[in-house]
């Protein structure tokens, strides 16, 4: 490395409990040490969380502070001289934070980014770089649902939101774990669900999952859209010993309270799974990764293409990136 600084992105608070400042900054290149890589970030994508945080949207982030989740790069140093350790040196990695990168250890908005060796994985071939820095927080959020719904090859798995990062994610994997019917919900019709969502959704729901499944209703629901009215409807969907899991709740100050029937949820043994991704660390998430690792390579899972997102460089990041609500890569080059 020619030079001991780094671009990157920083967050800073003077006053607690007021919303943070986000800039540019030139920064120390992370020293390494035992345990950890020095990654040399070469895409990291911009996630609504990572707004969020920029907003002041999670009380645990602590400042100054580096954001980011998600990225792609190439490991170019290590602290120890074992075999193991300095086989990862020249490896092109991808990863997502859990609950540590962007939030209280500085994340992946800049040139270089310190990382736990268990954190580190390799990232598959049929992923670009770019396509490896986006696929972070949807794909692990949307595995972590799935797991949790402990979704099965018996399982009719209904997926709402589908048109979304979360949602799409979350049919490829159902799907690639052979769950025997997947239906997909939305709000934009030209992703061409099996079920548009629109109108008297209690009524919609009840009469198309009925035609779907041939009377048979739906063993688990992943929802990624986080309504309270498509909430309590599809919960009635669900049959014996159903599972519900979601991502998302109303946000701001509105009503986050639902109404349910108890009665019939404990005679359906029904099971209701709230799903946060950022209450794993970020080795668990690597995990997730190379527990996917598999279908990606297979091409049972994909990426969206590299022209779905806008590309936009570090310098340009704060106003072009998180002043957006798009699908936004900042390139480090």
């Amino acid at each position: 490395m020619a030079t001991n600084t780094m671009k990157a992105l920083q967050l800073t608070r003077a006053v607690a409990n007021t919303a943070p400042t986000l800039a540019k900054a030139n920064l120390p290149i992370p020293r390494v040490k035992p345990g950890y890589a020095l990654v040399q970030i070469h895409y990291a994508s911009i996630q609504p969380s990572d707004r969020m945080n920029a907003q002041g949207g999670f009380p645990y982030t602590t400042y100054p502070r580096i954001p980011g989740r998600d990225y792609s790069g190439v490991v170019v140093e290590v602290a120890e001289e074992t075999s193991e350790a300095k086989s990862w040196v020249g490896k092109s990695v991808y990863g997502t934070s859990g609950s540590t990168l962007g939030f209280n250890v500085d994340g992946t908005h800049a040139q270089y980014c310190l990382l736990p060796y268990g954190a580190l994985v390799e990232k598959p071939a049929p992923l670009s770089h770019i396509q490896a820095a986006t696929v972070g927080v949807p794909f692990t959020t949307a595995l972590l649902c799935i797991r949790r719904a402990q979704v099965s090859k018996n399982d009719i798995v209904l997926v709402l939101g589908s048109s979304g990062a979360v949602g799409s994610a979350a049919v490829q994997i159902a799907k690639a774990m052979g769950a025997k019917q997947v239906l997909t919900a939305a709000r934009r019709e030209n992703s061409n669900p099996d079920i548009v969502l629109s109108g008297d959704i209690s009524t919609l729901l009840k009469d198309r999952i009925l035609s779907l499944t041939n009377g048979q209703g739906v063993d688990v629901v992943i929802d990624t859209v986080g309504d309270l009215s498509l909430m309590s409807a599809a919960m009635e969907q669900l049959v014996l010993n159903g599972r519900y899991a979601w991502i998302a709740a109303p946000r701001g100050d509105v009503d986050k309270s639902l109404s349910l029937d108890i009665f019939q949820a404990y005679r359906k043994g029904l099971s209701l799974l709230g799903c946060n991704s950022i209450t794993s660390s970020v080795e668990e998430t690597a995990d997730q990764f190379r527990f996917m690792s598999d279908w990606i390579n297979q091409g049972l899972i994909k990426a969206q293409d590299e022209s779905d997102f806008e590309r936009v460089k570090l310098d340009d990041a704060i106003d072009a990136g998180y002043g957006k609500t798009g699908k936004v890569v900042i390139d480090m080059a």
